[in-house]
């Protein structure tokens, strides 16, 4: 048995201020999932926290790139320091972020220690690129597209390792059907996408044995799961940047969760975005807390 390490990731790096001179408050879901016991109801090992620098946009506009860019980089060499010393030891990190853009420090660790899969668990794909939209600067939502070697080299290139996932090895599940228009782009990349009617139409469990089978390919390593809070409907998650409608339901994201983090395949997960501050009488974060340990349990 793998032993579990909560290790907190409280970066909001990669957001855009939810109001002016305001700051993204996704940096507090960590402190609230722990506030819900979920290191001891988990079973894990405390892992700390790697604290983020400061968000400072400065004097960054439109067309500037990725805002936050330095210290984004910085960031993610350091959590991918620790990331990368749990996945060697054995361990299973479980990381509490933050935003999606904590998701290039799993994915660079990841690529110094071979070559790894992507299960994104998220409303939307995160794939903006300078090749598909003007509108660059807020990592976290364009995180698989720079993990995959799009966008500026400050961070698509840390350690001269890009890319740090390849395309074909990346699978998205619960897109939200709407979010479709770039559909034609991933299948050119032979990037899956299953959207939450597919999702509903196969089976939660069936899509998850599915992906599984292909993340269990031979010549990767293992994979990493990614999920986004938004992924569920906002009417049981409505503390995130997006709650668009028409998302997943605790009873589907559970059974599409439990196998591949059951697999020993998988080396680590980690769940981003939801925002306390949109969560006055923290009953989302209740919830999300017990689904992510649900979806750890032995079935």
């Amino acid at each position: 048995m793998r032993e579990l390490v909560v290790l907190d990731a409280p970066s909001n790096l990669g957001l855009r201020p939810p109001a002016p001179g305001t700051v993204p408050g996704c940096y507090k879901l960590a402190g609230a999932l722990r506030e819900q016991g979920i290191l001891r109801r988990l079973g894990a090992r405390e892992g700390g926290v790697v604290v983020p620098p400061r968000y400072d946009r400065g004097d960054w506009r439109e067309g500037d790139g990725v805002f936050n860019a330095a210290a984004l980089a910085a960031y993610t060499v350091r959590l991918a320091d620790r990331i990368e010393g749990h996945v060697r030891a054995g361990d299973f990190p479980v990381v509490l972020g933050g935003d999606c853009s904590i998701q290039l420090g799993a994915s660079l660790a990841l690529r110094r220690l071979g070559r790894y899969g992507l299960a994104a668990v998220d409303a939307s794909h995160d794939f903006r690129h300078p090749g598909n939209s003007d509108r660059i600067g807020a990592a976290g939502g364009e995180e698989v597209a720079l993990a995959t070697g799009r966008g500026q080299e400050d961070l698509t290139n840390l350690e001269g390792l890009r890319p740090y996932l390849r395309d074909e090895d990346v699978r998205f599940l619960g897109i939200r059907d709407e979010f479709t228009e770039d559909l034609a782009e991933l299948a050119a990349l032979k990037m899956p996408v299953t959207t939450v009617g597919d999702l509903r139409e196969r089976g939660a469990g069936t899509v998850a044995r599915a992906t599984l089978e292909t993340l269990s390919a031979p010549h990767l390593d293992g994979f990493w799961v990614h999920l986004d809070a938004d992924v569920l409907d906002p009417s049981v998650m409505p503390a995130v940047d997006s709650p668009d409608p028409g998302g997943l339901l605790p009873g589907e994201l559970v059974p599409l969760l439990r196998p591949l983090l059951a697999s020993p395949r998988c080396v680590g997960f980690n769940v981003t975005i939801y925002d306390p501050d949109l969560d006055p009488d923290g009953t989302a974060g209740v919830l999300l807390a017990g689904l992510v340990v649900d979806a750890f349990a032995q079935s």
